[in-house]
Parts: structure tokens; C-alpha cells; sequence
């Protein structure tokens, strides 16, 4: 059955049995292994390095995406941000940069397979900074802290995972740079999806639980994200996956 009809399918149907939704998990989950293939290939060939601009790594990164991954839809824009555009949140329009000798440098992209979201993030310490490579380290292990608090806790809501995100940082001596610590994620497009978009991050504004069902009545998926900031507020990190990914 072509994946889109499948989409509209389940937007009507909202008794899915428990096999459909553990397909659905499995679904994602393979997605998203396939985007962090993607990450992997990134790194292997040497894209981000010093003098090369951000728009041209976006560009190496589409043309990827597309000829070894078979990539035709990204459900948000390829992202890539250096030096003080590590500072930047998703919705922002930063003027582009060149990335320097000594350089932070984080990738945020949410390729489509097979009609299924994916949705990665990885940062990169180019240079000897110690700070920055530390950045780098911190970064995973704050968002297994992270999820870890979300899987043993429930009933929490939006709310409070995104504070205890903050907390976390700030213990860890960083700040956190986003205005949201992850958002719902599935069959593309979930943007369009009924309800209101608050309820679809986890951010101070989300009163919620996580584990609520969607508009159909489905389990939700959630993206994780962690953007932690220097205590200098001159450069940050980003980190993304699945928070109930493998």
C-alpha cells in the first residue's frame, strides 16, 4: 500500500490496533537509523570543515540525501549553523557563515523516508577548543539524562520535561538555548495535523502529559532536543533523536 494513502487511512481510523502502533514505532525507528546513516556519511566524507560556508554543506547535504539515501522530501529545512549561528533556534534566519579554524558547528535535519519523519542533530568541535569539544561530550549525555527523567516519570507533562531540560544544563554548567526541548514527530506531514501546536512541544507553555494520545487517538512520538549554550553565551551545541527511539 503507498505510504500516503496509508496516512489519510489512519487519520480517519482512531481504534489502531496494538499491532498498528508498534509498527508505527518500529516505522520511526528505522527512519530514523537511516538519518543517522546520513549523519555518519556526513562525517566520513569530510563536509564540515573550515572555509567551507553554510550554505554549501546544506547543499552537499541535499544532493546526499538525495543520491545515496534516495531522500525526494525533508519535513522541515536542512539546517546547518556555525560559530555564533550556534546560538540561533530552528525559526530563526541567521545571515550565513563560514566555518572557522576554530569553530562550533551543529547539523538539524528532518529527511523523509518512505513517508516516515526522521529527525537528527549532531554537533562538531572544528579545532582544538576544550571547551567546545566538552560541549560536544556533554551534549549525548544530557540528553540520555533527559530522557531517561521522561520514560521513568509518566505523567509528565511538556511543562516540566522542558524544565527539568533546563535544569539539567545548568548543572552541568550550560545554559539552554532552545525555546523548546523537542516537538511531536510521525507519518509526514504531523505539522498539519489537528491541535493546537503548543500542545505539540515540549516547552513551559505545554500543561499537558507527553503520553496523551494525538487527535486520533494514537500513542505520540516525540523528538528530544537538547540546545545547550557556553556560559559565555559565545557558541552552543544542538543534539536530537527519538525520545523512545532504541
Amino acid at each position: 500500500m503507498h505510504r500516503c494513502s496509508f496516512v489519510h487511512h489512519r487519520a480517519m481510523d482512531t481504534t489502531l490496533t496494538a499491532v498498528d502502533e508498534r509498527q508505527r514505532h518500529a516505522d520511526l525507528i528505522a527512519a530514523e537509523r537511516k538519518a543517522l546513516a546520513l549523519l555518519d556519511t556526513i562525517e566520513e566524507l569530510g563536509l564540515i570543515a573550515p572555509g567551507r560556508a553554510e550554505r554549501e554543506v546544506e547543499q552537499d547535504i541535499l544532493h546526499l540525501a538525495a543520491d545515496r539515501f534516495g531522500v525526494e522530501k525533508h519535513w522541515h529545512k536542512r539546517i546547518v549553523r556555525a560559530g555564533l549561528n550556534t546560538l540561533a533556534t530552528a525559526g530563526d534566519n541567521p545571515p550565513g557563515r563560514t566555518i572557522g579554524e576554530d569553530d562550533m558547528v551543529f547539523l538539524d535535519l528532518g529527511p523523509v523516508f518512505e513517508e516516515w519523519e526522521a529527525d537528527v542533530g549532531r554537533s562538531y568541535a572544528v579545532g582544538p577548543n576544550p571547551l567546545k569539544h566538552a560541549l560536544v561530550r556533554d551534549l549525548p549525555i544530557q540528553f540520555e539524562a533527559v530522557k531517561a527523567h521522561a520514560l521513568a516519570n509518566p505523567d509528565i507533562t511538556g511543562a516540566d520535561l522542558y524544565a527539568f531540560a533546563v535544569r539539567v544544563a545548568e548543572a552541568a554548567g550550560w545554559s539552554f538555548g532552545g525555546e523548546i526541548a523537542g516537538h511531536l514527530v510521525g507519518e509526514f506531514p504531523h505539522a498539519r495535523w489537528p491541535g493546537e501546536k503548543r500542545l505539540g512541544h515540549i516547552r513551559p507553555e505545554n500543561p499537558t502529559r507527553i503520553r496523551e494520545p494525538d487527535a486520533f487517538g494514537r500513542r505520540r512520538h516525540w523528538i528530544l532536543e537538547i540546545h545547550l549554550v557556553a556560559p559565555d553565551g559565545s557558541f552552543g551545541g544542538f543534539y536530537e533523536r527519538l525520545l523512545d527511539g532504541a
